[in-house]
């Protein structure tokens, strides 16, 4: 069974979602919470798999609430963040801080549950041509790299790095393997490597880490 803690200030939508969930055979709802703070403590009681995060709460918010979550349990639940737009202004900050993708607030049933399932086995579910976007929004125009992540990116190899310059251009592995004349199974390989070396929960977490250390610019697309 996957666990799932739903947190919304909604009491209505979170009825909603505790219906949908509750009538898939291999999910179980452990609990509800209506702020962040509540939820980031609820946590370590109701241990959940997945986290399904409002974004936007009156007092502490989706994003600070994944921070606190990852800071206390980094290898913690997996953080499914819900929005209203495609484009929420604090959806590249939910990301950075450790969820593992968001899914709109509309989304179909069938779809919600393969969401959760998704992030549930350790998948980000989040698009690439949409990460994308997210970041060229908030990062476009930013001044140098970080200097912390110019020095982690040392670790990786050339292979490596090219690797992780088409994972942040949107290529899925197919696509990748075709770019660079390589097995399917040896780009698994790689991506697996880049996120050890550079401690990163997942490719969403790799699409915003190559464009904060510079790898990738915001508009490029060659």
């Amino acid at each position: 069974m996957i666990r799932v803690l739903l947190v919304d200030d909604q009491a209505l939508l979170r009825a909603g979602v505790r219906m949908i969930l509750e009538n898939a055979d291999d999910m179980e709802v452990v609990g509800e919470a209506d702020d962040g703070a509540v939820a980031a403590a609820m946590v370590a009681e109701t241990v959940p798999d997945v986290v399904l995060m409002d974004i936007r709460m009156p007092d502490v918010d989706g994003v600070e609430a994944t921070r606190r979550i990852r800071t206390a349990m980094p290898d913690g639940p997996k953080i499914l963040i819900l929005t209203t737009f495609d484009l929420d202004e604090y959806v590249y900050s939910g990301l950075r801080a450790g969820a593992s993708g968001f899914i709109l607030k509309d989304t179909l049933a069938p779809d919600l549950l393969s969401a959760i399932r998704a992030v549930a086995r350790g998948d980000a579910i989040v698009a690439p041509a949409v990460t994308r976007r997210l970041i060229e929004r908030h990062i476009g125009g930013r001044g140098d790299p970080l200097p912390r992540t110019e020095v982690e990116l040392r670790v990786l190899t050339e292979r490596e790095r090219e690797v992780l310059e088409l994972i942040a251009r949107g290529l899925s592995n197919a696509e990748i393997a075709g770019r660079l004349f390589l097995t399917e199974g040896t780009v698994k390989g790689h991506v697996s490597r880049i996120l050890a070396k550079l401690e990163l929960r997942d490719r969403v977490q790799a699409v915003v880490f190559a464009y904060e250390c510079g790898l990738v610019r915001a508009g490029s697309t060659s």
